[in-house]
């Protein structure tokens, strides 16, 4: 039964955050909110609320290695599984300056959480406030420093989306939070049932089997991209990513409950996969063919995704 909760939790989330994202967009554009600001800032937060809710949802079931597990799992996940898969379709090209930037401030966010983590075990609110103010500063000079750039799109919008009622919008909003209500609580709860009859625990099933379905929405986006030809989906975007999981998912829950750090591993074992996979994004990127990741490249990201969860099924 444990399964069938964990298989409604991601159709829900799916579902949720799809309604969530489009009637964001069509409200902004409604608003006439510049698109690039929409892509740095309502996209990619809306994108973020089912592991806000899961992370939160887990916090206060008193289940924090599920919320830090998910953030950890889907870091990883968005570096070895999704650009792994996508660039094996089609290669992904690099670019050299924006991304660049965002690889940087990646690694500040992934190496800070490592260190809030270290002290003292726990993720407080006064840290949580930290990462949010430090999420807006990276949000506000992301956007300054791509004023310019019109050929390099944060996100592709969807042009209907202008011509939407406002009362079609209220109605996905409602609908978008009613599902990833009820889809985050069926996930932790399929998840705990999952760790306690398969003698895992819950840091094992949250980085694996609950980042996985959180970030089924990117993977099937960038998958789909990719059998498209579409080539707007860039490095920066899943890298930029793991800058919202951070700053925004585990800042926002912390900001409301404290993250307990339960299960050492979580510090001994994954934290370092993170980081190691956050430096894998920058060696890769000056290996011939120098700023483009492809085939090989992308079956390394594969096969160091796959040894990550060797790692955490022989490290519980």
């Amino acid at each position: 039964m444990a399964f069938v909760w964990i298989l409604l939790g991601f159709v829900f989330l799916v579902i949720g955050g799809e309604f969530l994202v489009r009637s964001s967009v069509a409200l902004s554009l409604k608003l006439n909110i510049p698109k690039l600001i929409i892509g740095m800032t309502v996209v990619a937060f809306t994108a973020s609320v089912p592991d806000i809710l899961v992370s939160l949802r887990a916090v206060l079931d008193g289940s924090s290695d599920i919320a830090l597990g998910n953030i950890i799992g889907s870091n990883i996940a968005n570096v070895g599984l999704i650009l792994g898969l996508t660039a094996f379709i089609f290669p992904m090209v690099i670019d050299k300056s924006f991304n660049g930037f965002i690889w940087s401030i990646t690694m500040l966010f992934t190496v800070a959480l490592y260190f809030l983590l270290k002290s003292g075990h726990v993720l407080d609110r006064r840290e949580g406030v930290a990462l949010v103010l430090s999420l807006i500063v990276f949000i506000v000079l992301a956007i300054h420093r791509s004023k310019n750039k019109v050929d390099a799109p944060i996100v592709q919008l969807d042009q209907s989306l202008q011509a939407v009622t406002g009362f079609k919008i209220a109605i996905w909003l409602i609908i978008g939070a009613v599902t990833l209500y009820f889809g985050s609580g069926w996930l932790v709860f399929g998840a705990q049932q999952i760790a306690v009859s398969l003698g895992f625990s819950e840091r094992v099933i949250a980085v694996t089997v609950v980042a996985i379905g959180t970030s089924v929405p990117i993977l099937a986006t960038s998958l789909m991209a990719a059998f498209k030809k579409e080539h707007s989906l860039s490095v920066g975007n899943l890298i930029g990513a793991n800058i919202f999981n951070v700053g925004a998912v585990l800042g926002i829950t912390a900001m409301i409950h404290p993250i307990d750090v339960k299960n050492t591993q979580i510090l001994n074992n994954d934290m370092l996969w993170m980081i190691g996979f956050a430096f894998v994004v920058l060696f890769l990127a000056f290996l011939p063919k120098k700023l483009v990741i492809g085939k090989f490249k992308a079956i390394f990201l594969l096969v160091l995704y796959f040894a990550f969860i060797v790692s955490v099924l022989y490290a519980p």
